[in-house]
């Protein structure tokens, strides 16, 4: 077992060799950090308070920019998530678009990918939400 890690920061992630190769996400992240920030559920809901999207890869990307936004505001960067929970309401959906959502991911959090899990739910808090992100970072 030889664990892959990037080294450098407070954040290491792990993607064992006997486990199947990681797209999109790491198998296991470590934090040495000193500072954790819990992240709320984001949707894809405006300033106003509505969803601004309609299709499944419009909506993950403002709920992934809101995700982003709160975590900045705390000082952090995509680089700082330590683990983000993708939560649907179509998995078979995303699972189709995921190509596209994996683009989204890279153009706005990089390639820095956390712990994560994709989890089917019957409905999400906003009804009009077909998707919800939460996650934990940690900071230096």
């Amino acid at each position: 077992m030889s664990p892959e890690s990037d080294g450098d920061g407070v954040l290491h992630r792990v993607n064992p060799a006997e486990l199947s190769p990681p797209r999109g996400f790491s198998h296991a992240v470590t934090a040495t950090g000193s500072r954790l920030v819990f992240l709320a559920g984001q949707t894809a809901l405006d300033g106003d308070g509505r969803i601004a999207a309609q299709s499944l890869p419009g909506q993950f990307r403002i709920a992934l920019t809101n995700l982003l936004a709160a975590l900045a505001a705390c000082g952090g960067t995509p680089a700082d998530l330590a683990r983000v929970t993708v939560h649907t309401t179509d998995v078979p959906a995303y699972r189709a678009h995921a190509a596209e959502l994996g683009r989204i991911w890279r153009e706005l959090a990089g390639r820095d990918y956390p712990a994560m899990a994709v989890i089917g739910a019957v409905r999400l808090w906003d009804e009009e939400a077909q998707i919800e992100l939460d996650g934990i970072a940690v900071l230096p």
